[in-house]
């Protein structure tokens, strides 16, 4: 499969401003906001980055540009241990600190595990998808943008891959943190509602403890799914899972 970087003319426009704002907020929260922002850029539809080991992968950012329901079952389903299916990960734990290799996946790539591309590809209505394979001193990376049916070929690959040079460079700056770093794209707002999810919280507790209405919380709930690409809270527990 093949990507080509395509006519950027009339799209660049305020590219080089968020490459700015990614360098200059390497490590810090905001940082992610700007990387997901660039990363529409290229066309994708969904974009996720995992961070992957042989025996677990995390989530570390994932939006859905076009419906969000899909990226809720896609990075559930990835996390759950469909990333040992993946025909990358073997090149990805292979790779020396420092590399970076650009990959293409489509139905008929070699390796192609029949589950892995109906529950990954085929039922979101996705035809492929354009990996950054990224290792760092302490990371490997995969960071996806995945495409529909006839849209490979609109897909900046120059560009996926400075993305996933920077998402890259800002994982490895991050200090050690409590904080999932899915919720890292949040507003502070969103990101305190979520961790009140997880901790199991009801909205009226979040809500008293928040100094804000139910409805209130509901509506950061409900901005904060919308961002990450999910409906559920199972799926923010299987984004936000950790170590």
């Amino acid at each position: 499969m093949s990507f080509k970087a395509g006519d950027r003319r009339g799209r660049m426009s305020g590219v080089y401003g968020l490459i700015g704002a990614c360098l200059a907020n390497l490590g810090e929260a905001g940082c992610a906001t700007h990387l997901l922002d660039l990363a529409q850029r290229t066309g994708a539809r969904q974009v996720m980055v995992f961070d992957v080991r042989a025996d677990r992968a995390r989530c570390l950012l994932s939006c859905n540009y076009s419906a969000g329901h899909v990226g809720e079952a896609m990075a559930a389903h990835y996390l759950d241990g469909a990333f040992r299916r993946d025909p990358l990960l073997a090149e990805l734990l292979s790779l020396a600190p420092g590399s970076l290799h650009l990959r293409g996946l489509g139905a008929e790539s070699a390796g192609v595990d029949p589950d892995y591309w109906e529950a990954l590809f085929a039922r979101p209505g996705l035809a492929g998808k354009l990996s950054v394979l990224a290792a760092g001193a302490t990371r490997r990376l995969f960071v996806n943008f995945y495409h529909g049916e006839g849209e490979a070929g609109r897909l900046d690959a120059e560009l996926a891959e400075l993305v996933g040079r920077l998402v890259l460079l800002d994982a490895e700056a991050r200090a050690p943190s409590a904080l999932p770093p899915a919720l890292a794209a949040l507003s502070e707002r969103e990101r305190e509602v979520c961790l009140g999810v997880l901790a199991g919280k009801k909205a009226e507790t979040i809500a008293a403890e928040l100094a804000l209405s139910p409805a209130t919380v509901a509506t950061y709930r409900k901005r904060a799914y919308d961002k990450l690409g999910i409906t559920s809270r199972g799926a923010l527990f299987a984004i936000c899972r950790q170590d």
